[in-house]
């Protein structure tokens, strides 16, 4: 085995190789080259999805990670929206709500506000969520169909050997081998190219869905928020607001009785003797 690895190497050096993807090609005409072309772009197209992707993705975790810490600290929701970037996707939920607020006063058809503003949002919501989907259908196609593009570039290659050997009126195995064996090639390049797209198209859709469960949560709570004119805020910012009241409580004296400050001082605190 050692002998034959060898051996191939050194005539892959030499480059008098009769076997590989380049005597696949050659052999095989316009149609195994045309096969490997369309092969090669779909699994191009494929990578640079999953990448542009990828950094789309992580850039608006990143945003709920920016919201989470200083958005609900603020004292409105146009406030609040200051402190996001510019296009980010939360951004652009808090505009549509606030729009949606604006354009329900001027509606002639009574609405309830409620349902406006869910609506206005729901849009909002799936606009971002079809954005993050554009360019995973492409990468479903691929992983559907390249294994069969490969077979067809297979079945083409071992008709033309088999026509090869029937002219030639060899039928031994080293006249059949090589070329149904560089036919197989394309099967085997249509799925290089096909399960990267399905794994990729499954890691995408994961990540999304999970992107899409935080912009519902944080929809939701923008429509409480503007339903109950700021009264209404996420348990978080509550629990965070309740933990820096107590951190604010006045000092206690040595006894544990709350100290008294005088009339004319600002801050100080005087124990009880």
């Amino acid at each position: 085995m050692l002998t034959t690895i060898l051996a191939a190497g050194g005539a892959a050096a030499t480059g008098e190789s009769p076997y590989g993807l380049s005597a696949a090609l050659r052999e095989g005409g316009l149609i195994s080259q045309s096969v490997f072309a369309i092969l090669v772009i779909m699994s191009v197209v494929s990578f640079y999805i999953l990448f542009s992707k990828l950094f789309e993705q992580q850039k608006i975790m990143n945003q709920a990670k920016r919201v989470r810490q200083a958005f609900w600290q603020s004292n409105s929701l146009r406030e609040g929206s200051a402190k996001l970037e510019k296009n980010s996707a939360y951004k652009q939920l808090v505009d549509d709500g606030l729009m949606a607020q604006e354009q329900h006063t001027r509606l002639t058809d009574p609405v309830e506000a409620h349902d406006w503003l869910h609506g206005s949002l729901a849009r909002s919501e799936a606009s971002i969520n079809s954005k993050l989907g554009s360019g995973l259908a492409f990468l479903a196609t691929v992983g559907a169909t390249a294994p069969f593009i490969g077979l067809f570039g297979t079945v083409i290659g071992i008709y033309r050997a088999l026509i090869k050997i029937g002219s030639s009126g060899q039928a031994s195995i080293d006249a059949v081998a090589g070329p149904v064996g560089e036919a197989l090639i394309m099967t085997a390049l249509g799925l290089v190219v096909a399960v990267p797209a399905v794994l990729a198209y499954n890691w995408l859709q994961r990540r999304n869905k999970a992107i899409a469960e935080e912009l519902s949560s944080f929809s939701n709570d923008v429509l409480g928020f503007l339903a109950s004119n700021g009264a209404v805020r996420p348990t978080t910012v509550k629990a965070a607001t309740a933990a820096a009241g107590s951190t604010a409580r006045p000092a206690t004296g040595a006894a544990g009785t709350p100290g008294t400050t005088t009339a004319g001082q600002t801050g100080g605190v005087q124990h009880r003797s």
